[in-house]
């Protein structure tokens, strides 16, 4: 990883006591906005090496064309996950340990063996023969950044790509097979709030997996056995709020239950 600048250093101490803190940073001076994409992920592997929480694996986002476009992104983002945020459904969260946040019904892809970094790019064949299980997966998303006050696009690349907290639902059987056919539909209280499908996700919710490797594997670490990957939301980013229950069906093979209480 390059040198950093000292502006970057002071972005990311901001980043690592909201994140010790829970708490959010009601702005942002401008000249602490990284220049671009990869000062902005040097920023947040500064911030996860200072912090010492043990890696859940990272995060995908901007898999979908309605995320690109609401985003404003040209192509997929990511960011580190921490294992403290981890759980199984059905889940509580207390609405005001959240910030700001934001439902994305995902595949938890977890890999069996290391992808390294190396010469030669990685095929999307390689890729999935890495791949030891899938879960469904509901990542709650948070970021450091006030939803009222967001800066721009490379200060919440330095936030983890806004990385929150990861509920795991059930395995996935068959996922070779399924993953691109599954279904998935998303309740709060009981109503339809939103509809997708796996291969919304660039078309087989495993090809971003391929490319978070191929970008690791240009930045010199790769990925390892062991991490999971949450592979993009296929119900886009929809706002929760205290005393809402959200329910997600993938398919027949899986549902997810969050509670957020008051």
């Amino acid at each position: 990883m390059k040198k950093i600048s000292g502006k970057q250093e002071e972005l990311a101490d901001l980043l690592v006591r909201a994140r010790r803190n829970a708490c959010q940073l009601s702005a942002l001076p401008d000249d602490l906005v990284p220049a671009n994409a990869a000062d902005a992920y040097a920023v947040n592997q500064i911030v996860a090496e200072r912090l010492g929480w043990e890696p859940l694996g990272w995060k995908i986002a901007g898999t979908t064309e309605g995320v690109k476009s609401k985003l404003r992104l040209d192509g997929p983002i990511y960011g580190r996950t921490f294992r403290r945020f981890a759980c199984t459904s059905p889940a509580r969260f207390k609405a005001g340990e959240l910030l700001d946040p934001l439902i994305e019904c995902e595949f938890f892809v977890t890999l069996a063996r290391d992808l390294p970094p190396r010469e030669k790019p990685w095929t999307l064949p390689e890729t999935i023969e890495a791949i030891g299980e899938v879960h469904a997966g509901i990542e709650v998303a948070e970021c450091r950044y006030a939803r009222k006050a967001l800066p721009p696009m490379p200060a919440i690349l330095a936030d983890g790509s806004a990385s929150g907290r990861y509920v795991f639902g059930d395995k996935i059987e068959n996922w070779r097979e399924r993953l691109a056919s599954t279904p998935v539909r998303v309740e709060f209280d009981g109503v339809l709030r939103r509809e997708g499908v796996g291969a919304d996700v660039m078309g087989d919710p495993l090809r971003p997996l391929w490319w978070l490797a191929e970008q690791r594997r240009q930045w010199g670490d790769g990925l390892r056995a062991g991490e999971t990957i949450s592979t993009g939301s296929m119900t886009g980013m929809l706002p929760v709020r205290g005393g809402q229950h959200v329910r997600a069906r993938f398919g027949d093979v899986a549902t997810i239950e969050i509670t957020i209480d008051l």
